[in-house]
């Protein structure tokens, strides 16, 4: 097994090894930082997302490549949201999301799709059967990252989903260290759904008490 995550790696520059640890270590900070609802999941995302456009663009996977520069654009968009206060209080809580939501939310998960095709068209790259993995990965982590930003539980259902399908699929392609990264991503957003729920189970248990 640890022969299967080392060999790829004897003939990658050292330059791309070294990134590939500190892509390991902020992106497990960003999702341990999101368990908790607290705000350093942004800054923390944004370096293993930027640093992840890099090594997705050298090895040639331009859909996980254009959906992490995606990532980077929603992390801005999350810390913004995430910043907003009124009265002291954030203007985003945690909750579940409603029809009009889970409706948006499917779209997107299409259009992604559609984008990430259209993506593999344009750089004239030959689609393999684990590229359409990647598009559906691809649309699963996009509409994750939105109800991300807007604190809706049913992110980390999504993660989880995507983390399972991309931990077989970067051992496949030799990226181990990723590979790793997403198995712990997978037991991480597990923990933060149990904690999410327990905090909305909670409020709702609170206002049922102050409206009876």
């Amino acid at each position: 097994m640890i022969e299967f995550f080392l060999e790829p790696y004897k003939n990658t520059p050292r330059a791309d090894i070294i990134i590939e640890i500190i892509v390991f270590i902020f992106g497990i900070a960003s999702v341990w930082y999101a368990k908790k609802e607290n705000i350093l999941v942004y800054p923390t995302g944004l370096v293993a997302t930027i640093l992840t456009v890099y090594l997705l663009y050298k090895a040639g996977y331009f859909a996980d490549m254009t959906i992490n520069a995606y990532f980077t654009i929603m992390s801005i968009y999350g810390w913004f949201n995430w910043s907003r206060t009124k009265n002291d209080v954030s203007v985003y809580q945690i909750s579940r999301t409603n029809n009009r939501q889970k409706i948006i939310g499917l779209v997107l998960f299409f259009v992604t799709i559609v984008v990430m095709y259209g993506v593999y068209k344009f750089f004239d790259r030959p689609i393999l059967e684990e590229n359409y993995i990647d598009m559906v990965t691809s649309g699963i982590f996009f509409t994750g990252m939105w109800f991300m930003a807007i604190k809706k539980i049913e992110n980390w259902t999504l993660w989880i989903i995507g983390d399972l399908i991309s931990i077989p699929l970067y051992g496949y392609r030799g990226l181990g260290i990723l590979s790793l990264q997403f198995l712990i991503f997978t037991v991480l957003a597990v923990m933060a759904y149990i904690e999410w729920n327990k905090i909305i189970n909670e409020r709702e248990q609170n206002e049922r008490r102050t409206n009876g």
